[in-house]
């Protein structure tokens, strides 16, 4: 099939990937010069925007080119229009934003840019910024609030947990994520998960890892000190624990149907999966819990005093510590005492450590963790029977 005979709009992303970092820069540069004042709302190093962008196009035109259902491109219009409230983008500025990429994508395609393209951009981008605009226009509740860091705990090399008190109620459900921006990197914005659910103290904990070449990470490990302001934005994620029997084709109840829970925490994805129980040891009936969480050397594992308290008055609750040394390097040594701890102890790699000690062909599955954590951990749960509808993760 020739280029001509391919849709308008996949014609499109070829030309932009091409050149997708110099598409991005021409988009920007004609924003900006529409309004110069739009250039404060980016971060200062526009790197990884402009490659968000060029992927996000992507998506929109791919969606419209090739799917007939477009619920899924909606929903991600819809969730991006709300997201841009956080950076002061108002109704005006979608109206920039076409004129940019419209000039931006008639450069791009050249000699090839014809009246049937651009009937058909025209469309593809108006539904864009419409439906973004409308989202953010209905969007509940301020674009963004603020917390104050009221205490910061280093506990080991290169992580900390950092408390702080928001200037509002809480709104996130336990085991999502918040946007948050820190005031030592203005206008980058960076997923953290919270350890504790929303509650009437407003009060928020975060456990951090400082990641390589994670500048937001690093900064909160290193400068954050108590006193600082976050800002916080919109919370993220579906994972959730079900509570409530399943139900019949006629919406009846099925007795007993509701399935333990496995949770796998490796390092700091503790903190969504921590929330998640403290959520559940509010009810009566929640499901049974079996928790392994995982990390490289014992004395990392410093949530484990806390969930001792959890677990203590929670019999549903059982957790499994697990380390992949068995002694902790001259920088941790007595930092955690796990002995003191009546969990069961595993000294390896912690997909093996659940993979070798349950079945959970019949429990639902909640992981958090690294990327290759979840998707190693993911992997051999299906190959041992667990149905991949069973297991659910946040998208990494």
């Amino acid at each position: 099939m020739g280029s001509h005979d391919q849709h308008p709009l996949l014609r499109v992303i070829s030309a932009m990937d091409a050149d997708p970092d110099g598409f991005a820069s021409d988009v920007y540069f004609r924003l900006w010069s529409i309004d110069p004042g739009l250039r404060d709302l980016f971060p200062a190093s526009m790197t990884h925007q402009r490659e968000v962008l060029v992927r996000a196009l992507r998506f929109v035109f791919r969606s419209i080119a090739e799917q007939p259902d477009h619920t899924a491109l909606l929903d991600f219009l819809s969730q991006l229009g709300r997201d841009h409230r956080k950076f002061g983008v108002i109704d005006v500025h979608y109206r920039y934003f076409y004129t940019a990429l419209m000039g931006a994508i008639a450069r791009a395609l050249g000699p090839a840019w014809d009246e049937e393209i651009e009937a058909v951009v025209t469309h593809a981008l108006m539904l864009t910024t419409g439906v973004m605009s409308g989202a953010a226009q209905s969007a509940p509740g301020p674009a963004v609030w603020h917390a104050k860091v009221v205490a910061k705990y280093p506990v080991s090399r290169g992580q900390a947990v950092v408390q702080l008190l928001a200037d509002r109620p809480l709104t996130y459900r336990a085991g999502q994520s918040l946007e948050v921006q820190v005031p030592q990197i203005p206008r980058v914005w960076r997923l953290l998960s919270p350890s504790t659910p929303a509650n009437p103290q407003r009060e928020l904990e975060f456990h951090v890892r400082a990641v390589d070449a994670g500048a937001v990470s690093t900064s909160i490990v290193g400068q954050t000190a108590v006193g600082d302001v976050w800002t916080l934005s919109q919370s993220h994620g579906s994972m959730s624990v079900q509570t409530t029997d399943d139900v019949d084709y006629a919406g009846n109840p099925i007795p007993n149907s509701r399935r333990d829970v496995l949770m796998v925490a490796g390092g700091t994805g503790i903190a969504p999966l921590r929330a998640l129980i403290l959520e559940l040891s509010k009810r009566g009936d929640g499901p049974r819990v079996h928790l392994y969480y995982g990390t490289r050397y014992p004395g990392e594992l410093f949530d484990t005093p806390t969930l001792a308290r959890i677990a203590a008055v929670n019999p549903w609750l059982r957790v499994t510590l697990v380390s992949e040394q068995e002694t902790d390097p001259w920088w941790l040594e007595g930092l955690a005492d796990l002995d003191r701890y009546r969990f069961r102890r595993i000294h390896g790699q912690l997909v093996d450590a659940v993979l070798n000690t349950g079945d959970w062909s019949n429990h639902q599955v909640l992981l958090a963790g690294s990327p290759k954590m979840i998707e190693r951990t993911k992997q051999g749960l299906i190959l041992a029977g667990v149905r991949g509808s069973f297991i659910q993760h946040d998208p990494y």
